[in-house]
């Protein structure tokens, strides 16, 4: 007779995915503490020793979840700043809309991503990702200024502005101080309050 196997057979084409995916349901329900390699790889049906050949301990694993938010993000701004077609304001209303939609929709992955405590080893990873996040908004006020749409100076530094702006919104958001479907359904007009002011113009 064939002995029955002890342990269930690891059948995923890629143990790293499966394991941030699992990781990442786990953030969503019982938050980042509750994060375990060796609950990770109980859920996967694989030894406890297997995910240490893709996260050398706790932290890795926080560091590659909150760099994947980072992808994800990343490519739904880079998408919602693409067209050039529509007006300055259009642009960042969409680029607005996107982030809010990310901050939304993953809340404790927001959080993680903007943590402070990273491995050392990731530094410059991070560094990359958030570079490319601001980005999508610095390129969009250095076309703006060129067209002449908004006011000259450093796109870094007025981008700065805006994304405070929009992060204030989805702290406020995620700290059920403001609703997300209201927030969102009024973005239009706090885009517009961000790029105009608050100052009374001259008829």
């Amino acid at each position: 007779m064939t002995p029955m196997p002890t342990s269930r057979p690891y059948h995923h084409g890629d143990l790293r995915a499966a394991l941030l995916a699992s990781a990442e349901r786990t953030l969503r329900e019982k938050g980042a503490g509750a994060l375990s390699l060796r609950e990770l790889a109980r859920d996967a049906g694989v030894s406890h020793a297997a995910p240490g050949r893709h996260f050398k301990d706790k932290q890795a694993l926080l560091d590659a979840l909150a760099l994947d938010g980072y992808a994800r993000m990343n490519q739904s701004l880079t998408a919602a700043a693409a067209p050039a077609d529509q007006s300055f304001q259009e642009r960042v209303t969409a680029l607005a809309r996107a982030y809010l939609g990310f901050a939304v929709e993953n809340p404790e992955l927001l959080e993680l991503m903007f943590a402070r405590k990273h491995d050392p080893d990731s530094s410059a990873r991070f560094a990359e990702a958030v570079d490319q996040s601001f980005g999508s908004l610095t390129r969009l006020i250095a076309d703006a200024q060129e067209q002449g749409e908004i006011v000259p100076g450093d796109p870094e530094r007025i981008g700065n502005v805006a994304a405070a702006s929009l992060h204030g919104l989805a702290a406020l958001i995620a700290g059920c101080a403001l609703d997300a479907e209201e927030t969102l359904a009024g973005l239009d007009d706090h885009v517009h309050l961000l790029l105009h002011g608050l100052k009374p113009r001259s008829p």
